[in-house]
């Protein structure tokens, strides 16, 4: 693995293709061929698979892709230019790690991402470049990929027009894999991720730039490392003791909104890994920044992204999520507010300051007044680690302790309209609260769910409550 902070390189396309690639974003031109590039997303269209790709344990394929040498990349999805059109249907990937050219074994792709989205009528919801797509999946530095896709049982839906395969790749950033010299393949790869207004420099929403209070003051968790470290300035905002953090929170005015809810409740604030600190590309995004009046409550997600990925890697997976939201389903940036790494390391999500009410579009129908708070990986089966559970309840003391709101508390929201409640129905939730409360899914998957007692508690312990 490289080091944490790393010089960029050229993502040029390789030269042996089977099928030429749509650069999609971010990818050489001929006009400027040598131009570094902080990451692309290649589209490829899926093909007719007819009878003959029947298998028995799948069953019949009706869209996909043979098996094909592709440009490297690290994470994945199937993308329709439809917002309004489902996919009914089930769709597998396996593909080849870079690192030693073995294939995985095939990997299920969630299909309903429709819920991690804008609210409906708002901006962002009907800007013309939103797509229908499914969950992104992250399977590391690869470079051959194969897909089948096959309709849902008894489904009578066809498959959405115009599915395609996006390819992304993160860019040469923090948590960056280097590419084995030729003939030098060593190591993991693939796997089935089931083992087991502020100005955007202020990223904690204080009126002071990132870059004056992330000093390296104390001692921080450095990004997917899991150890103490002294992270480069602007990279990380450094943990604050309670006194600290109520101190900030009585001088409101400089954070833009009323703070004195939070007396005397509010937990300390954790270390938060900003936006420069995982790497982010801040063209892809929307310039401007949308709020809310409040945070009344906040929203547990797992990303579904699997969970084959190192710490280290996380500020990788973050950029590939982030490109992913933007580019292929052409969200104004990356939905979260905030997202946790297996070893605990908090991270900023959409811009617009840490400490604001940013709108985010994590939880359809219900991103008004909340925050949304997804943990790298996928919980449907395999317990979320122990260091990530007490980060989301770190987390969550500070940023609703912020909004005077009880960990253990509950409230009552206005839906958006969500395909479980509907549009202007008031809904009784948790202040914390998991993603299937608002919406009918999984998420944030039942091991990670049945922890949210337990962050509840911590929480609201950690608020002095």
């Amino acid at each position: 693995m490289r080091g944490y902070l790393v010089s960029s390189i050229s993502a040029a396309c390789a030269a042996a293709l089977v099928l030429p690639l749509s650069l999609t974003a971010g990818a050489a031109t001929e006009a400027d061929p040598e131009r570094e590039i902080p990451g692309t997303t290649r589209s490829l269209p899926l093909e007719p698979l007819g009878p003959a790709a029947t298998d028995r344990s799948f069953g019949a394929v009706v869209q996909g892709l043979p098996r094909r040498d592709v440009a490297p990349f690290s994470l994945l999805g199937l993308v329709w230019e439809d917002a309004a059109a489902e996919l009914e249907g089930t769709v597998e990937v396996r593909t080849r790690s870079l690192a030693d050219g073995t294939w995985s074994a095939w990997q299920q792709v969630e299909t309903h991402n429709a819920d991690h989205a804008a609210d409906p009528g708002t901006e962002e919801s009907a800007a013309g470049r939103v797509r229908g797509s499914t969950a992104p999946l992250w399977v590391g530095p690869s470079d051959g990929v194969e897909v089948r896709v096959k309709r849902a049982d008894g489904s009578s839906r066809p498959l959405p027009e115009g599915l395609r395969l996006d390819l992304v790749d993160p860019g040469d950033g923090p948590g960056a894999d280097p590419a084995p010299a030729a003939g030098d393949r060593a190591g993991g790869g693939g796997g089935d991720g089931e083992e087991d207004g502020t100005d955007p420099g202020d990223a904690d929403g204080d009126g002071t730039d990132a870059d004056a209070n992330a000093d390296g003051t104390g001692t921080t968790a450095g990004p997917g490392t899991g150890t103490a470290t002294t992270p480069a300035p602007g990279t990380v905002l450094p943990a604050l003791d309670r006194g600290d953090t109520e101190a900030a929170a009585a001088a409101g005015g400089t954070l833009g909104f009323d703070a004195t809810a939070a007396q005397p409740h509010i937990g300390p604030r954790p270390a938060i890994v900003t936006r420069k600190g995982w790497g982010a590309d801040e063209s892809l995004r929307e310039k401007t920044f949308v709020y809310t009046s409040t945070v009344k409550a906040a929203f547990v997600h797992h990303s579904a992204t699997g969970n084959n990925y190192t710490c280290q890697q996380a500020p990788s997976v973050l950029r590939s999520i982030y490109r992913y939201h933007t580019v292929s389903s052409g969200w104004r940036d990356i939905g979260y507010n905030f997202a946790i790494d297996k070893c605990g390391n908090i991270y900023e999500g959409r811009a617009g300051g840490v400490a604001q009410p940013v709108l985010g579009a994590h939880t359809l129908g219900f991103n008004t007044n909340s925050t949304g708070i997804a943990v790298l990986g996928t919980y449907s089966s395999s317990n979320p680690p122990q260091a990530a559970v007490t980060a989301v309840a770190q987390l969550t003391a500070w940023k609703l302790g912020l909004h005077g709101v009880d960990p253990k508390g509950s409230v009552t929201l206005v839906s958006g309209g969500s395909g479980k409640y509907a549009k202007g129905a008031k809904v009784t939730l948790n202040t914390i609260a998991g993603h299937r409360d608002g919406f009918a899914t999984d998420c944030p998957g039942g091991r990670l769910y049945g922890q949210l007692g337990t962050i509840r508690t911590a929480s609201a312990a950690l608020q002095g409550r």
